[in-house]
């Protein structure tokens, strides 16, 4: 059975928390399930952020939850794959660059990825015309794309993992740390008491990479 690929034009969502006299940008990318409103809240709550202004870029494809219907989002699923990774890569990038025109600043960029919007992060990093400093993995792999890319220039790459981390651990992770050695990227991880979440002590471990940056 044929089938027929239509191009559409649809609008995203991006939330803003400005702050003043900003020393650069972090923008957040949520996991499955979540919104930009949910990533905010914790870009919010890493240490020293106050002095960043944060943006939250909320995925493509709303659903309602199952029984409070809540609208929640997902960046993309199997079908049509390398089709979603190229509308949310152009979706992710016109967000970013229209966050900096907005403020009229080319100051550090951050970008902070948690679970399926990880590898939103790593693509917007590596395809993004402006210069990122350092890229906040929590949870998430580094899509198998961009390792098959060798001409691709690696940011610094923090990545967090939880003790109790059921998804993204073992053959994953490890794939993924000798993935970045191979690569010579800077990279640091940092594992914490927890599973699939942010917590307190990988807040901190974030906001001294910004008192770094």
């Amino acid at each position: 059975m044929p089938i027929l690929h239509v191009p559409a034009t649809v609008h995203g969502r991006v939330l803003i928390d400005p702050a003043r006299n900003p020393r650069g940008f972090i923008v957040g990318f949520h996991g499955y399930g979540q919104v930009a409103d949910d990533m905010l809240v914790e870009l919010q709550q890493i240490p020293g952020a106050e002095h960043w202004t944060k943006a939250s870029v909320q995925a493509l494809h709303p659903f309602y939850t199952r029984g409070d219907f809540r609208v929640v989002a997902s960046w993309m699923t199997r079908q049509d794959r390398d089709l979603a990774i190229t509308d949310n890569t152009a979706y992710v990038l016109d967000a970013i660059n229209a966050v900096r025109e907005l403020h009229a600043s080319t100051a550090p960029l951050v970008l902070v990825g948690f679970s399926q919007g990880t590898a939103m992060a790593y693509r917007a990093a590596l395809r993004c015309p402006s210069a990122v400093t350092t890229v906040v993995a929590l949870a998430g792999d580094i899509p198998p794309e961009l390792k098959d890319d060798a001409t691709l220039s690696w940011p610094r790459v923090l990545v967090g993992v939880g003790d109790r981390e059921e998804w993204y651990a073992g053959r994953k992770l490890e794939a993924d740390l000798e993935f970045l050695r191979s690569r010579h990227v800077t990279h640091e991880l940092v594992r914490f008491d927890g599973g699939h979440e942010w917590t307190a002590d990988f807040r901190a471990a974030v906001g001294r990479l910004l008192a770094d940056q």
